[in-house]
């Protein structure tokens, strides 16, 4: 099992006014969980967060008296409470209280799964999606995550950075995207990250996961900023990259600009 990275192995984390570092190994012990790992013995939490089974043990019963976290003989698993976590940043953001309809017609009109994402360091997390029945990836849904690099609604968050910024989301070595593609590193991302901010869409055929093709473009917030990305994905065996585009890009844009507009009002 790897540990996960703990804010004792970084010596630039240290206790202080601007850093708790209990808070800090409270919310390590939360991410401990997940698909991979859903139950966990107290052991096996202390060495995935790099902390001693004390330490460990204490938060766990912290957020097991919080009602975030029970027990079940020697393992430990998340109570369906640790949701309000997420539902706070969802509540609180202007977007979601709008586009899920905008996004259920677009699914509709077009029979294409849509989904909405953020960027968050190096990945994308999805925070809305209106899948179809025959879109791959079920499973994806709030809180998931995927490499920003390797997206198409990545690459359209990525265009918009800042040079300092953008050189820490990219990868540091060459990386494959979809099976059997030829590896991909920073510089080949870059490259595509300057077409994507020159034409302000993405489209990625197959390159995160064989005979997916995605679309994607910004949503923008006050002072057109860019908050969020919008994208369509399909089958390649049903919908090709072309016809995608063809039918998929005014109306993404139409939806995108409506959600701007909204948020630039209410936001």
């Amino acid at each position: 099992m790897t540990p996960m990275p703990s804010e004792e192995l970084d010596p630039s984390l240290k206790p202080g006014d601007s850093y708790v570092q209990s808070f800090a190994r409270g919310l390590s012990v939360i991410r401990a969980f997940g698909a991979d790992a859903p139950r966990q013995t107290l052991t096996e939490v202390a060495k995935r967060c790099g902390l001693t089974r004390a330490g460990a043990r204490r938060i766990l019963l912290t957020l097991q008296t919080l009602g975030y976290v029970r027990a079940e003989g020697r393992l430990f698993e998340l109570t369906p409470k640790i949701l309000d976590l997420g539902f706070a940043y969802l509540s609180s953001q202007p977007l979601w209280q709008f586009a899920e309809p905008q996004m259920l017609q677009l699914t509709t009109e077009l029979r294409e799964t849509c989904a909405i994402a953020v960027l968050d360091g190096q990945d994308i997390v999805f925070v809305m999606r209106t899948p179809t029945r025959k879109i791959f990836n079920e499973a994806l849904g709030p809180g998931s995550r995927q490499p920003a690099w390797a997206t198409a609604m990545g690459r359209v968050l990525l265009s918009t950075l800042p040079p300092e910024d953008l050189e820490a989301r990219l990868p540091a070595a060459p990386t494959s995207s979809a099976q059997g593609n030829a590896p991909q590193g920073p510089e080949e991302v870059r490259a595509s990250l300057e077409q994507v901010r020159q034409q302000g869409w993405c489209l990625l055929d197959q390159e995160l996961e064989d005979g997916l093709v995605s679309l994607a473009v910004p949503i923008q917030g006050r002072q057109g900023r860019v908050i969020a990305a919008i994208s369509l994905s399909a089958q390649t065996n049903r919908t090709s990259p072309q016809l995608l585009l063809e039918q998929g890009l005014p109306k993404l844009q139409e939806t995108a600009q409506s959600l701007s507009r909204l948020l630039q009002i209410k936001g």
